[in-house]
């Protein structure tokens, strides 16, 4: 047979003689409240190129290490100039042939010309002449296209940098020969310095964006997904022209200066654009805050240390911290920890706050 006498409850804490239940206790205080939306980004590099040559020859110099910044206009590889140098060479000296000879055809057309009316040069010598110097003319601007073109491929013998940015893995060695129309890059090289990040927040948020950036530029953070810190701060520079229905999001984009490069390539990210800020609302440690039938709720210890249990309506929620957005003033004391064993009126007792941990040093 079962025993069903019932267990008798067990005194509260509060009843027991004691000082009252022992809590942990915090403050309301008001300041100045973000309002965030939220995303997941991935960080892409501001530029990227593919350096290929543009001319053929031989890689006879490699001007920088794997890894390294260069600017714009760095040599990366040097190819082998003779061959370009000799071009340029016979280019100049056909120029020089040719500006010689029209100089000689504009004069005998200038030595023609008074003598045709006096009979002492035929009309057909003279047309002749002319048109002697006008073909020398135009050999004297091809011989200068020539020269030009001689002389572009020379300075693509000196394969450099497009953009400022970071070298990736070389993918040629000295001594290789590179062609034109070869299609493996000899090295990448990825701008970092800006930075952007490509993220979606969901299309429910559109408004508050939008809102947010007609009144002037949208401040946004980059978060580590793994520490929990703030990386960098940017501006938003994008919002897409349309939703992706197939998600239901929109896609966003920031820039960051990114003078650190604390943001990488390839990297994710958690995003936050600030579009909003509460001003002097009241704010307690999100902990506090408890969840019931009734709704949320918290307990506000009174000047006699006993506790009122208060209905609160709740507002955004960011980092641990809660804005109280009707029930409870700034100023006024709140259970933090403790609260299960408390109940309307119960006594208690706020425990001392233990002080942070001192650093530990090597």
């Amino acid at each position: 047979m079962w025993n069903c006498t019932a267990r008798p409850r067990a005194p509260r804490l509060a009843d027991s003689g004691s000082g009252g239940v022992p809590v942990t206790a915090g403050v309301a205080t008001a300041r100045d409240m973000p309002v965030y939306v939220r995303g997941l980004g991935s960080v892409q590099a501001y530029n990227t190129v593919t350096v290929k040559s543009r001319v053929d020859g031989t890689i006879v110099k490699v001007d920088f290490t794997e890894g390294q910044e260069v600017k714009a206009g760095d040599i990366l590889f040097e190819l082998d100039p003779r061959p370009y140098q000799a071009a340029l060479a016979a280019a100049q000296g056909n120029l020089a042939r040719d500006q010689a000879q029209l100089v000689n055809a504009q004069r005998n057309v200038e030595r023609d010309k008074p003598l045709v009316n006096k009979s002492f040069v035929s009309r057909q010598q003279y047309d002749t002449d002319s048109a002697t110097a006008a073909a020398l003319e135009g050999s004297v601007k091809a011989d200068q296209g020539a020269v030009e073109t001689a002389q572009l491929n020379l300075d693509y013998a000196d394969i450099r940098s497009p953009i400022d940015g970071r070298t990736g893995a070389r993918q040629v060695d000295i001594g290789n020969l590179v062609r034109a129309t070869d299609n493996t890059a000899l090295v990448t090289i990825t701008q970092l310095k800006p930075i952007y990040v490509s993220f979606t927040a969901p299309q429910s948020q559109l408004d508050a964006i939008r809102q947010a950036a007609a009144k002037g530029p949208v401040d946004a953070q980059a978060w580590s997904q793994t520490g929990g810190r703030e990386i960098a701060d940017g501006k938003l520079t994008l919002i897409d022209n349309q939703i992706d229905q197939t998600t239901g999001t929109i896609h966003l984009k920031a820039t960051f200066a990114n003078p650190d490069e604390a943001l990488w390539p390839g990297a994710f990210v958690d995003m936050r654009l600030v579009v909003d800020t509460l001003k002097n609302a009241v704010t307690v440690p999100a902990q506090s805050v408890q969840a019931g039938p009734n709704g949320s709720y918290l307990y506000v210890i009174k000047p006699d240390d006993t506790v009122d249990l208060r209905i609160v309506k709740v507002g955004e929620v960011e980092d641990n911290v809660a804005v109280i957005a009707k029930g409870l003033a700034a100023g006024e004391r709140v259970v933090i920890a403790g609260q299960y064993r408390l109940d309307q009126g119960v006594k208690v007792s706020v425990l001392p706050q233990s002080p942070p941990a001192p650093p530990r040093h090597a």
